[in-house]
């Protein structure tokens, strides 16, 4: 993801109807989500950051999820991010 060229993220895949970048944003949000339901606290809408900090939003929510996630929410984690690496 950290080595994807700028230019790359802001744009679609063919067939695609959404961009790299939107693709990105939304599996970060999913992760949130699970280590926000993994650690007991409420959800919270991801801010919307630039394309140059995607990868690393995308890393943190990650984290957070192997450091707080049970064994569900880990295949769910795995599989929110081999679906983005299907759609990148």
């Amino acid at each position: 993801m950290r080595s994807t060229p700028l230019s790359q993220l802001d744009r679609a895949r063919q067939g695609a109807d959404v961009t790299r970048a939107e693709l990105v944003r939304r599996t970060a949000q999913v992760l949130a989500d699970l280590a926000a339901d993994a650690e007991g606290r409420p959800r919270r809408e991801l801010p919307h950051l630039a394309l140059h900090g995607l990868g690393d939003q995308l890393a943190v929510t990650g984290a957070d999820v192997l450091a707080h996630g049970d064994p569900p929410a880990l295949a769910a984690a795995l599989e929110a991010v081999l679906e983005l690496r299907r759609g990148l």
